[in-house]
């Protein structure tokens, strides 16, 4: 997209959503019950301090980076262009993501053995799983999946999006809205719900009204029909996102009692990225970024909007190593209050990648690395 192409708000959404990934993962150092530094299936707070600001930055910050991501990908794309067909689109879209995505793959499966943290029978076994599923040391390219997915699905939906009125799509979200409940009703009701079973574990009624294509919908809903003032978009946008990120971060903190190991997924009962809190603070955020007035971002705005994904790929060889300098060994006792730590943690790999990816992109053939 060349620079008089560009959308000023996306790329302060793109900026933002990339910064708070990485809050997301400084903040994991936080609970995590083992020294790995992520949260894996079990999670331990060390002290209410920890407790309160993980779910602050965590929860009530952080998890609308993901479908902050999701809405603008669709916001952008979404109907396909005339004329462009699904192979044309597939083959424009997956050249940009998936050399990136498959070099880092490699990375994170042999890199890490340079300075010690896996070992080599954990690295061929990461090396053997590649065609399945992303490495140990990359977990958070679990989110390129989904991507992929909703690339896949965008030529098929645009031909409706295109015919569809605002009734239309208000119905279909309507529906997906209802299908954010599916999480917590497996979780607290029962996991077999609307036709799941053991022969039947993921097709349930909703599933293909679900996940990240509502998201889709919601991008072209707000761009093609959402016609209300700025003022009204300030006004509903602020209440949506506190009211979304308050139940998110709340969650968080009335689940975590510290001192005792709790499974991670019961600490992070809410933080699922299709459930109804994520929802709502996102379409606050989202409405609230296209108050932006500016025609034109500034420079190092625009910058970084471009790096962004190079930025993504890369931040975990960062935030690994930056993490244990400020946790020190102590998650009740950091190097600094975890009130500044975790900000500090994200706030120092995000310059550590924006100045890597600004540095690899000067090369020739950048973009089979950094996109």
């Amino acid at each position: 997209m060349s620079n008089q192409q560009r959308i000023a708000f996306v790329d302060y959404i793109r900026v933002v959503a990339c910064f708070l990934v990485m809050l997301v993962h400084a903040s994991e150092n936080f609970y995590a019950a083992d020294a790995s530094g992520l949260a894996g299936n079990v999670s331990m707070l060390a002290n209410e301090a920890n407790r309160f600001w993980v779910a602050f930055y965590d929860g009530a910050l952080g998890r609308i980076s993901v479908p902050l991501f999701m809405v603008v990908s669709a916001f952008l794309l979404v109907p396909v262009k005339q004329g462009v067909t699904m192979a044309a689109f597939y083959k424009r879209r997956f050249l940009r993501i998936l050399p990136p995505m498959i070099c880092f793959m490699l990375l994170y499966t042999f890199l890490p053995l340079l300075w010690g943290q896996m070992t080599w029978e954990q690295s061929w076994h990461d090396f053997v799983m590649l065609p399945f599923n992303f490495p140990s040391m990359a977990g958070h390219l679990w989110f390129m999946y989904p991507l992929i997915s909703l690339y896949l699905i965008i030529p098929v939906v645009s031909p409706w999006l295109e015919r569809a009125s605002a009734k239309d799509e208000r119905l279909f979200l309507s529906i997906f809205a209802l299908s954010t409940l599916v999480p917590w009703l497996v979780r607290f009701v029962s996991a077999d719900l609307w036709g799941n079973c053991f022969w039947n574990p993921y097709f349930g009624m909703l599933y293909y009204c679900s996940g990240y294509l509502g998201y889709l919908v919601l991008a072209h809903y707000i761009r093609v029909h959402l016609d209300w003032s700025r003022a009204k978009r300030m006004r509903i946008g602020w209440i949506c996102l506190v009211i979304g990120a308050a139940f998110t971060g709340w969650s968080f903190w009335q689940a975590g009692v510290p001192g005792h190991p709790i499974e991670t997924p019961m600490l992070e009962w809410s933080w699922e990225f299709c459930t109804p809190n994520v929802l709502c603070a996102t379409f606050g955020a989202f409405l609230l970024f296209t108050c932006i007035q500016r025609s034109v971002a500034p420079r190092w705005i625009t910058e970084v909007s471009k790096l962004s994904f190079g930025m993504y790929l890369m931040h975990l060889f960062f935030l690994s190593n930056i993490a244990p300098i400020f946790v020190s060994g102590n998650q009740a006792e950091p190097l600094i209050p975890v009130a500044l730590a975790i900000p500090c943690i994200a706030l120092l790999t995000f310059v550590c990648c924006v100045v890597t990816t600004k540095l690899i992109s000067l090369l020739p053939g950048s973009k089979w690395i950094v996109g």
